[in-house]
C-alpha cells in the first residue's frame, strides 16, 4: 500500500507541470486550430532566464526566495513577449492551418534552438531548491520543492479554469473554440479573442518552466522532451479540449511513473507512444475530442 500511494504521488508530481503545459497547447489548437511545436520554446526560454538570473540576483543580495520570484517572473514575461513575436510574426497568417502551422513552427523550432545555443550556451543549469527537507505522511515522501511545485500548479490551472469559465475573455474563447464564425456573427472579435489566447498559452508554458526550475537540470533543449509529452497528453485527450488535456497529462504520467517504476524509463517511453498509436488508430479525436 505504502509502494502505492508513492507510486500515486510521484504520479501527481510528474503530471502537475505536463497539465500546465498541455493546457497551453490545447488552449492554442481549440481557439486557432494550428500546431505550434514552438510551444517548448517558451516553456524554454522561461526556465532558462530563472536559472540564468537567480544567482546573479542572489550574489547582488537578495534573498534566494526573492531571487527566484523575480526571476521566475521576468522568465514568464520573456516567454510572454516569444509568444507575440511569433504571433504577429507567423502564427496570425495561419489561422486554422494546420499544415502551414506546422511547417512555421519548424522553422521557428530551428530558429530559437540557435538562438537559445548562442544566448545560454549549451551546458546544464540549475538552482538549488528553496523549499529543503521532505514531507512524509503514511509512508509517502516527497520533497518540499516538489510540494511547493504542485501547489503552484494546482493554482495557476485553477485560475485559469475561473478565467474560462467566469470571465467574458473566457466565454469567448470558449465560443470561438466551438464554432468561429457562430462566434464572430455574434460580435465575438476573433483576432483579438485569438491572440489573447495565444497569450494565456504562452504564459501558462512560461509558468511551468519557471516552476521547473529548481527542480531540474535546465539546458537550452529542455522544451524538447517536454513538447513530446505535452502533444501526446492532448492527443490522448483530444485536441481543444481542457478537460482532455488535463487527463491526458494524467495518463502519461502514470505510465512514466509506474511503468518507469517496474519496468524501466525505455519500457514506459515505449509504452507511452504505443498508447498515442491506439489512439490514433481507434480514438483520433482523444478521450474528449469532438467526432
Amino acid at each position: 500500500m505504502e509502494l502505492l500511494l508513492q507510486l500515486i504521488v510521484t504520479t501527481l508530481q510528474i503530471s502537475a507541470v505536463y497539465i500546465l503545459f498541455s493546457l497551453g497547447l490545447t488552449l492554442i489548437f481549440g481557439v486557432m486550430q494550428i500546431v505550434n511545436f514552438a510551444h517548448g520554446h517558451y516553456f524554454a526560454i522561461s526556465a532558462l532566464i530563472t536559472v540564468y538570473f537567480m544567482p546573479w540576483l542572489v550574489a547582488a543580495g537578495f534573498p534566494a526566495a526573492g531571487a527566484y520570484i523575480l526571476s521566475g517572473a521576468f522568465g514568464v514575461l520573456v516567454a510572454a513577449l516569444l509568444g507575440l513575436a511569433t504571433y504577429y510574426f507567423g502564427f496570425r497568417y495561419f489561422q486554422r492551418d494546420m499544415v502551414g502551422s506546422f511547417i512555421l513552427s519548424v522553422g521557428f523550432v530551428l530558429l530559437f534552438d540557435g538562438l537559445f545555443l548562442e544566448l545560454f550556451g549549451g551546458a546544464a543549469r540549475s538552482v538549488p531548491s528553496l523549499v529543503e527537507g521532505t514531507v512524509s505522511a503514511f509512508g509517502v515522501y516527497i520533497t518540499g520543492q516538489r510540494l511547493l511545485l504542485c501547489a503552484a500548479a494546482v493554482s495557476t490551472a485553477f485560475i485559469l479554469y475561473l478565467i474560462l469559465m467566469k470571465t467574458k475573455l473566457g466565454l469567448a474563447l470558449r465560443a470561438v473554440s466551438i464554432d468561429q464564425e457562430a462566434a464572430m456573427l455574434q460580435g465575438i472579435p476573433y483576432n483579438k479573442i485569438a491572440l489573447a489566447g495565444f497569450m494565456l498559452a504562452a504564459v501558462l508554458a512560461g509558468i511551468a518552466g519557471a516552476l521547473i526550475a529548481p527542480v531540474s537540470i535546465v539546458t537550452p533543449a529542455i522544451g524538447a522532451d517536454y513538447i513530446v509529452k505535452g502533444f501526446i497528453a492532448v492527443i490522448i485527450g483530444g485536441l481543444g479540449s481542457i478537460p482532455g488535456a488535463i487527463v491526458g497529462a494524467l495518463f502519461v504520467a502514470v505510465i512514466e511513473a509506474f511503468g518507469g517504476y517496474y519496468y524501466g524509463a525505455s519500457t514506459a517511453t515505449v509504452a507511452t507512444f504505443f498508447l498515442v498509436i491506439v489512439f490514433l488508430l481507434f480514438r483520433p479525436k482523444g478521450l474528449f475530442g469532438n467526432g
